[in-house]
């Protein structure tokens, strides 16, 4: 059985230390021929992964040269959604995002909001869905305030979590 898939999913799933020595490489000025990568972020649960999330996803990808997510652990999850989910645990989560070609790095973080990765991170784009506003886009501040950016990307109507969620259900 060939195993090595497996072994790069499990190297896109990295820490915050490890990630932030993957991200200080990248931004050398000798590493890619002179380039410096811009480096997207997002995060979220990523609860039941579905059309609406790839396509979110493929799309913040398509705004830079590495997308970074940040994954909420399963305590985070419960805190932010209640007792019944996440219904798939972390590393399963984390496990999809990563096969996706266009997710270089997943990071797991416990806090309720990401600003402590945003902070290490220092992303150049922070992405979030068109849901949200400037104004409730945790850590949008702080990236504008060294030149990053905000983008918001349009959902694809109809498709959440808590719809598949509640179409189980019934």
């Amino acid at each position: 059985m060939n195993t090595s898939f497996n072994k790069g999913l499990q190297l896109k799933i990295v820490s915050l230390n490890d990630l932030n020595i993957i991200l200080a490489s990248l931004r050398q000025p000798d590493c890619n021929n002179g380039n410096r990568p811009t480096i997207v972020f997002t995060n979220g649960c990523f609860d039941l992964v579905h059309r609406g999330h790839v396509d979110y996803l493929s799309k913040a990808r398509d705004l830079g040269d590495i997308l970074v997510v940040g994954l909420n652990s399963d305590a985070s999850v419960r805190r932010l959604k209640g007792d019944k989910r996440p219904i798939s645990n972390q590393q399963s989560r984390a496990t999809v995002l990563a096969a996706f070609a266009f997710v270089n790095y997943v990071v797991l973080f416990d806090d309720d909001t990401p600003i402590n990765l945003i902070k290490h991170i220092r992303p150049d784009i922070l992405v979030k869905g068109g849901d949200y506003s400037h104004d409730n886009v945790v850590g949008a501040d702080f990236v504008e305030s060294y030149g990053g950016r905000l983008e918001l990307i349009p959902l694809v109507p109809g498709e959440s979590t808590t719809n598949l969620v509640k179409k189980i259900e019934n």
